[in-house]
């Protein structure tokens, strides 16, 4: 009751914006219900790697990749495709310093988490090496991670997983190799006591980043290993 009345408050007072278009915001978020519904959504994916498929089917399917080689992670939930509104929201984070939009998407993610998934007992946002974190500033992987786990009331783990590698730009190299560039990229620092673990990432493109991640912490003894990104490229 209390957090409901402080929400009318602050709505009252400091009206949410749209970050793309500035019109009024719904839902006490800064992206308008038009908006919103450009957003592009998801929907007929494999069940494994949430890879987009060419199909008009909503019941599980697995993509040609996921049934020849069954990756390291249990499960991908992507709400959205990485295109236009998306791409905007994602890039302008990364490269712009724009941390009203980790809001966002943390915000955006929650709420489909919490109608399709089974959550977690902590979250793991994809490291960065600490050459890259000091290049760019912040991770954010983590920066989402903070607003999801306001939402869903689930800590965040940035200390048991390291990037001991600073790898390739995964986005410079073509897909054949993006999975020998992430060979033994990450390290588990502690046993985990968690046996069921989200990493988040903001955007997945052939999974090769997550699902290296993922094969270490099962082989630290991690029963299931779900992968939430906001969007599937």
């Amino acid at each position: 009751m209390v957090n409901n009345w402080f929400n009318i408050i602050q709505d009252n007072l400091l009206p949410p914006t749209c970050i793309l278009c500035g019109q009024h915001g719904f839902d006490s978020q800064d992206i308008c219900h038009a908006c919103f519904i450009d957003l592009k959504k998801n929907l007929c994916c494999c069940s494994r790697c949430a890879k987009i498929l060419k199909t008009t089917q909503l019941k599980p399917l697995l993509c040609g990749a996921c049934i020849s080689q069954t990756p390291a992670f249990d499960g991908t939930y992507a709400p959205f495709i990485y295109q236009d509104v998306l791409a905007y929201l994602v890039t302008t984070l990364k490269f712009n310093h724009q941390y009203k939009n980790a809001r966002l998407l943390g915000y955006l993610l929650a709420d489909y988490l919490q109608k399709t998934a089974e959550l977690p007992e902590i979250i793991i946002p994809v490291p960065l090496h600490p050459q890259r974190f000091r290049e760019r500033g912040f991770n954010q992987s983590i920066e989402i991670a903070k607003s999801l786990s306001r939402h869903l009331n689930i800590p965040i783990d940035t200390q048991s997983c390291i990037r001991k590698r600073n790898t390739l730009h995964q986005i410079d190299l073509p897909a054949r190799q993006r999975q020998s560039n992430m060979k033994q990229a990450f390290k588990v620092k502690q046993p985990m006591k968690a046996r069921h673990i989200a990493i988040l990432d903001d955007v997945m493109t052939t999974g090769s980043t997550v699902n290296e991640l993922a094969k270490v912490l099962k082989q630290s003894g991690v029963n299931r290993v779900d992968i939430w990104v906001c969007g599937r490229a």
